[in-house]
């Protein structure tokens, strides 16, 4: 395939996976800030680990809609037969694992450099949004001890 088209082709996956997860930080600022008068108060630990253990499974959420997105792009295209490949492939580009032993044919392997750098971009995001979840939580928590005490 013409390189413009990859460029084209993986553009627009980039896109779709970029207004995913934008969407889905949407969804979760909007709870946070419902439940966050909830979260700053006691009992704090298992708040806590409440708060991780679903941002987590948001973050795997997300990774996971993003891996779909391009294992639909490769069936759809007709570059692997199968859903299994297509799925195992998607998953090891888009973790930046990159195994080898499952490649693209010529005239579509810029795809895969592109869903690296899309999975290496939405990780980068996703872990400054559980940081910064996380940050805000114990920021409230500790203002809310301090005028307690």
């Amino acid at each position: 395939m013409d390189v413009s088209i990859q460029i084209a082709v993986g553009s627009g996956l980039l896109l779709i996976n970029i207004s995913l997860a934008a969407v889905a930080a949407v969804f979760l600022e909007q709870l946070f800030q419902r439940s966050h008068g909830w979260l700053i108060r006691e009992p704090h630990y298992p708040k806590l680990a409440l708060l991780l253990a679903g941002v987590s499974l948001w973050v795997l959420g997300v990774v996971t809609a993003g891996v779909w997105v391009w294992a639909g792009a490769y069936l759809w295209l007709g570059v692997f037969s199968s859903l299994e490949e297509s799925v195992y492939f998607s998953l090891v580009s888009y973790t930046t694992l990159g195994f080898g032993d499952v490649v693209l044919q010529k005239g579509w392997r810029l795809l895969a450099g592109m869903e690296a750098a899309n999975g290496f971009l939405n990780f980068g995001l996703l872990t400054a949004l559980l940081v910064e979840t996380l940050r805000q939580v114990r920021r409230g928590q500790a203002e809310h001890r301090r005028k307690r005490d």
